[in-house]
């Protein structure tokens, strides 16, 4: 069995730099709860994306739950979330004992549609908050849904979970909206092992947000609490991989495009295979890349054979409303979302790739067209 090809896997600097930070972590004995790493962290991201501030948390998902309890998100309010994402998109929403609303994508972004979009604010236009996703690094048309969203003054959050290094026109995503949510889960393009961050303008929504991540603690010289809080902080340590991972970023987003211009141009002219679609006004990061394969080859096929050579591909993301925990919640749309999920393949994206396991991918994926 030859090397295993994962399909986007942790990637530390050559240079080094993670063990940098970790070890001033160690040197001074700043491992836990917080420390310079966390501090320099939030102000180098945030400097980065062009945001503000931040708060470094536990994990993109304590990010959208406490951006949707800054934007007053409680018991009983509706918030529109596309149909096609993670999980941990929706998950927070029911955290806040609130209720979904699933919006449909369109095939121009693969994001949320912002006609469904419209049509969703005529069902429920006493939504509490949305939520927009940057699915597979590609952006959202931002313009057309914050235009929406203004129009009836309601807080936009944004999911760029999959997304940090992504632009839509010259801006980074997940500085839209009223807050962006960054992951940094080993899968991402870049990665703290686990954790996430909170960005926004409004500072004093970030310090609430630090302040409920840090089990609401009151400044007083006894443990007192007047509010519920979270355990949900970046620790000194993970903050340090966090510094040192953001010095790549831009190496690893030129890795993951060169690796998904290498899929098109091998793969583009089969019968029946399209591409994730690149707008003139969005350079994204090519978190994965991804294709819709809808002739006589499946994903399936395609999932099937590269398993069989040791190589990790993923189906896109099943829509929301199809999941037994949330099929019950309403949805706005038509087939688009499920469309992509039944004819759509993550390939292989891992920037440690090397052109010989590229050219392996191709070669057994090609096969498939042979038989």
């Amino acid at each position: 069995m030859e090397d295993r090809i994962f399909l986007s896997s942790p990637h530390m600097s050559d240079e080094g730099y993670e063990m940098q930070f970790i070890k001033e972590a160690f040197d001074t004995n700043w491992i836990a709860p917080l420390g310079e790493n966390v501090n320099q962290f939030e102000k180098e991201l945030a400097a980065k994306v062009g945001s503000k501030t931040a708060a470094a948390l536990s994990s993109g998902t304590a990010a959208i739950h406490l951006a949707l309890k800054a934007a007053g998100v409680g018991e009983g309010d509706i918030v529109f979330c596309p149909t096609l994402t993670f999980s941990a998109t929706a998950n927070p929403i029911i955290y806040q004992n609130a209720t979904p609303v699933f919006i449909d994508s369109n095939y121009e972004t693969w994001n949320i549609c912002p006609k469904a979009l419209e049509q969703a604010f005529l069902k429920y236009p006493e939504v509490k908050a949305v939520i927009v996703v940057h699915l597979y690094g590609l952006s959202a048309d931002m313009d057309k849904i914050m235009e929406i969203c203004k129009k009836h003054n309601v807080p936009v959050i944004e999911d760029a979970a999959e997304s940090l290094g992504t632009y839509y026109k010259g801006k980074h995503t997940g500085t839209f909206g009223d807050y962006g949510i960054f992951s940094f889960n080993g899968n991402k393009i870049i990665t703290t092992s686990g954790g996430g961050m909170l960005v926004s303008n409004n500072e004093k929504k970030i310090a609430k947000a630090r302040f409920w991540a840090t089990q609401s603690r009151d400044q007083a010289r006894h443990y007192q609490h007047s509010e519920l809080g979270f355990n949900y902080r970046m620790s000194n340590v993970v903050a340090g991989i966090g510094r040192g991972q953001l010095k790549v970023l831009d190496q690893r987003v030129a890795k993951k495009k060169s690796i998904y211009e290498f899929y098109k141009r091998e793969l583009a002219e089969l019968e029946g295979i399209e591409f994730m679609p690149i707008n003139e006004w969005n350079e994204p990061n090519y978190w994965l890349s991804s294709l819709t394969s809808n002739g006589k080859v499946r994903p399936l096929d395609i999932m099937e054979v590269l398993e069989k050579e040791n190589i990790e591909s993923r189906p896109l993301w099943k829509p929301m409303h199809k999941q037994p925990f949330f099929e019950n919640y309403d949805f706005i749309g038509t087939e688009v979302s499920e469309k992509l999920f039944e004819n759509g393949v993550c390939l292989p994206s891992d920037t440690k790739m090397t052109d010989g396991d590229l050219e392996r991918v191709i070669k057994i994926i090609k096969g498939l067209w042979l038989d």
